[in-house]
């Protein structure tokens, strides 16, 4: 194969530069310009541009580069993209203008950056993207650590039975858009931790996201054992043992590596507690240079923020004294303090008995903490008041910051050129402002319901060309082909349900009475049809069991085909789905959703959330935006289901259905259009990444940066 700036003609030479930085992928007029190039080949490749520069012909790239309309697309798409990376008229450096070099690490588990790219599983490594996104964006100095995942997370494949599998795929580096971290003069750079006393190596790679970089651990490399080889093979995978090997990886070694690249943070953010070990590391570090544990603890305090995600107590990482014992047996000699005192530091009381937790561990050491939602603070406060038992709980240090969404990544094309026609040309920079989306008043009811048609049939055309080519390569058997979403109805009210399947989040909750249900899909003049997507962790079997069961139910032909389950979810079947749905559906079990963010990307695309009032709905409802199931606390879970499904029916009987298909004389469901364009006005300001992450840098950031 030519090497890819071999073929690509002088006059387009930068092609291949593009396709190394994400930046495309958020960017309507990089994507269009690829697309531009070869649509076919585009869609092929699932919208991977590097993948597509490798594949394509050199006599394409010769006739692209002496086609004038391309040329003008090409040299349009590098003037913005030489304009964005100078980074001089950045929102962060005209407002903070001394501080464009006081570094902030950002230390995550996964990063959700594009598909291309599986190196997430689900909602925390897509907000991490989304994070490292808008802080190019905003021209934060910024830098991601991670790890790279060479199997990436697992491929789901359902089987006819319904028995989720998972499925491991080396990834293709020379296909994604990730090199090697190098050292002045050439070198891979690599890092080394210990290991309950082996040394395990890691090499450093380093992917482009616009203006900041994100540098990955991998320990796939000749200096380690097998066994260690292996270490950061594949995303959430293996038992505590693995796990704590990964942790102490991401956050003793990602410290490790920011000090092989030269880089000095001056503020340490923690997404979740995975990272944690990072504390114990940069404290070792200043006993040093001279302190003692508690001056350079209280120095690291200064300088740390830390979320934590989840209520849910499994979601906390913990791991027995003998096993931290056993991998940090010298350390607190290191540190200067005793081994009771270091395991002191994360413990706490579990269902099982004292272990070492992280989250705790994080609580006690970070200087700053926050949780991603505003119910989502009040339950941490309470659930974690132990840590500072003299204090009450509304004064427990855990304030509250929403969660966002990218919305550059996670809008429509179709969406994008309706807004750059009635919000003006500042939308994009400003879409943060509520006062910019009071614009959409402008835009008429017939053509808002135009434009989600367009990607209401889009969505349908992706469903069955996938199911096509599945069949085509005889993956799929016939009873495959018919669950994927093949005999769904254009027309009908769609609703859409994609995300984690653990039992919490109650994928089933909306089948609890099938008689009541069927009537509603059945219905010959109003049809309703249900589409569901997501992954079970490897090791949850009752998730898995509630994938097998819906998957069982949309092989049931007594619900008419208007059920269907979709494998492998991932980012790029994500769009599809929130942009293309009628209805976004959430039922879980409250107060358990920390947040949730699917649903902010749907009604950025105008389409209405249905949901338990918990997470980001309780902040987002209005009353005109969507529709929201009061949902009883009630440690009966069975009377809670009861009561919760009752109310999910009576929405969708006695208001969803019919506002849906009350049409006026040109086809156009105008009551239906007002929802979806308040969905946008109240949430898409709101909601964006964009305000979260100005949030974290005058709330959290700026306070570690100038301690």
């Amino acid at each position: 194969m030519i090497p890819i700036d071999e073929k690509i003609p002088q006059k387009i030479n930068r092609l291949s530069e593009l396709a190394y930085n994400l930046w495309w992928s958020w960017t309507p007029e990089a994507r269009q310009l690829f697309r531009q190039l070869d649509f076919p080949l585009w869609r092929r490749t699932q919208h991977n541009p590097l993948l597509m520069l490798q594949e394509i012909s050199a006599a394409e790239l010769e006739a692209a580069a002496h086609d004038a309309a391309f040329v003008r697309q090409y040299n349009k798409v590098m003037l913005m993209y030489d304009r964005e990376m100078k980074n001089g008229r950045s929102w962060f450096h005209t407002t903070y203008p001394d501080k464009t070099d006081k570094i902030i690490a950002y230390f995550s588990f996964e990063f959700g950056l594009h598909n291309s790219l599986p190196i997430y599983s689900g909602g925390l490594g897509i907000l991490s993207g989304d994070h490292a996104k808008e802080a190019s964006d905003l021209g934060l100095p910024f830098v991601g650590i991670g790890f790279m995942y060479p199997q990436g997370y697992f491929r789901q494949r359902i089987p006819s039975h319904g028995w989720q599998e998972a499925v491991y795929q080396q990834i293709d580096v020379g296909q994604t858009a990730i090199r090697p971290a190098a050292t002045l003069d050439g070198q891979k750079l690599k890092i080394s931790v210990n290991l309950a006393g082996r040394t395990v190596y890691a090499q450093i790679w380093r992917v482009q996201v616009g203006r900041i970089s994100l540098y990955l651990l991998d320990t796939d490399v000749d200096e380690n054992d097998p066994w260690d080889r292996e270490l950061s093979a594949r995303l959430y995978s293996g038992d505590s043992e693995m796990r704590i090997r990964q942790e102490i990886m991401l956050g003793i070694g990602g410290v490790r590596a920011l000090r092989a690249l030269g880089i000095q943070p001056a503020a340490y953010h923690m997404n979740e507690g995975h990272s944690a070990f990072l504390l114990l590391e940069t404290i070792r570090e200043y006993v040093a240079q001279g302190m003692d544990f508690n001056q350079a603890a209280a120095e690291v305090k200064k300088h740390t923020v830390f979320t934590t995600h989840t209520p849910v107590p499994a979601g906390h990482d913990t791991f027995s004294f003998h096993m931290v014992e056993n991998y940090f047996n010298g350390f607190w000699d290191e540190i200067g303090i005793s081994r009771e005192h270091f395991l002191s530091l994360g413990g706490h009381e579990e269902e099982w008995g004292m272990a070492f937790n992280m989250t705790v561990l994080a609580l006690r050491l970070a200087g700053q903490s926050n949780a991603v939602s505003q119910l989502h603070g009040e339950v941490s406060r309470k659930m974690w008041q132990e840590v500072w038992p003299s204090k009450p709980v509304n004064e427990v240090p855990i304030v509250g910051i929403t969660n966002g969404v990218h919305v550059p990544t996670w809008i429509s094309s179709d969406m994008h050129e309706l807004f750059d026609k009635y919000l003006g040309p500042e939308w994009r920079r400003r879409h943060d402002d509520p006062a910019v989306w009071q614009k959409l008043l402008d835009i008429s009811d017939a053509e808002l319901w135009r434009v989600h048609l367009l990607l209401k049939r889009k969505l349908m055309g992706f469903l069955r060309e996938r199911v096509r080519r599945r069949w085509v390569d005889g993956r799929n058997d016939p009873t495959q082909v018919l669950t994927s979403g093949t005999l769904l109805d254009p027309d009908a009210l769609t609703i859409g349900f994609a995300r984690r399947f653990a039992t919490y989040k109650r994928a089933n909750l909306i089948f609890r009475d099938i008689e009541r249900l069927q009537r509603m899909l059945l219905d010959i003049h109003k049809p309703v049809q249900i589409i569901f997507a997501g992954k079970a962790h490897p090791a949850d079997d009752p998730g898995k069991a509630l994938i097998q069961q819906i998957y069982n139910m949309a092989k049931n032909n007594q619900l008419g085909g208007r059920v269907a389950f979709v494998e492998d979810y991932d980012m790029h079947m994500a769009r599809y789905l929130v942009q293309g749905v009628d209805v976004w559906l959430n039922t879980p079990r409250r107060p358990r959703e920390a947040s949730g963010t699917s649903g902010m990307k749907a009604t950025l695309n105008g389409v209405p959330n249905l949901s338990v009032m918990d997470g980001w709905w309780v902040e987002g409802y209005n009353g005109a935006n969507g529709w929201a199931i009061n949902s009883e606390e009630n440690p009966d879970h069975n009377a809670q289901d009861e009561h919760d499904v009752n109310i999910l029916y009576q929405l969708l009987e006695d208001e969803i259905i019919p506002l849906y298909y009350t049409r006026d004389r040109d086809g156009v469901p105008r009551g239906w259009s007002q929802v979806m364009r308040e969905a946008i006005r109240s949430n898409a300001p709101q909601f964006s990444m964009r305000r979260m992450v100005k949030e974290y840098t005058t709330e959290l950031y700026l306070k570690a940066i100038e301690s």
